[in-house]
């Protein structure tokens, strides 16, 4: 068994990279031995289309599951497509992703978590990611062992972004963010009648 891990970085002890098509690298690691691989993202300074690249290189590896923060529509697809499992939400350390996973603590994802285009560049010059400071408690698995990376978008002195966008774009988050609160309620009460 092997799995792809989202990273910053080579190593197990760096953070799981919230963006799949634009992380810096994957981290493969078998769970029974830790034995580990580290596939460069070529994709990641794409201008187009980085999800489905990530995924394809991903896809080719030989991995058996993907492990990330967030997914877009192209690359879940594309991921969908090759029967490879998917698991989001996750945060903290390569490390702490793969001890969720041998848990049993993670849970196979049917889609995508965001939309097209998340942690590009906006028109604001921003990187989609924001600029989060301290520690975020965060809403998935991973317990909110992530520092500073939250989910607005980078602010920038580009006059081109104007109260107007901001606001549809805080309108756009508002209305995500209330569709993964609503599957996370349903996820929890499908947990408590299995109890």
């Amino acid at each position: 068994m092997r799995i792809a891990i989202s990273s910053t970085g080579p190593g197990l002890d760096v953070e799981v990279d919230p963006r799949f098509g634009r992380c810096q690298c994957f981290v493969v690691v078998d769970p029974a031995t830790e034995e580990l691989e580290v596939l460069d993202n070529e994709a990641a300074m794409m201008s187009g289309g980085a999800g489905i690249q990530a995924a394809q290189m991903v896809a080719n590896s030989g991995v058996d599951a993907v492990i990330t923060g967030n997914l877009g529509p192209n690359a879940a697809d594309t991921l969908a497509a090759t029967g490879l499992k998917v698991y989001l939400g996750v945060a903290g350390t390569v490390r702490q992703a793969l001890q969720q996973y041998i848990e049993g603590q993670l849970q196979e994802a049917t889609g995508p978590s965001v939309d097209a285009n998340f942690g590009t560049t906006t028109p604001g010059g921003g990187t989609g990611m924001g600029a989060g400071r301290g520690m975020g408690r965060g809403m998935g698995r991973g317990m909110g062992r992530g520092m500073g990376r939250g989910m607005g978008r980078g602010y920038s002195s580009d006059p081109q972004v104007t109260p107007a966008n901001d606001l549809e774009e805080l309108k756009n988050q508002k209305d995500k963010l209330q569709e993964q609160m609503k599957r996370i309620e349903e996820r929890i009460s499908k947990l408590e009648k299995k109890k």
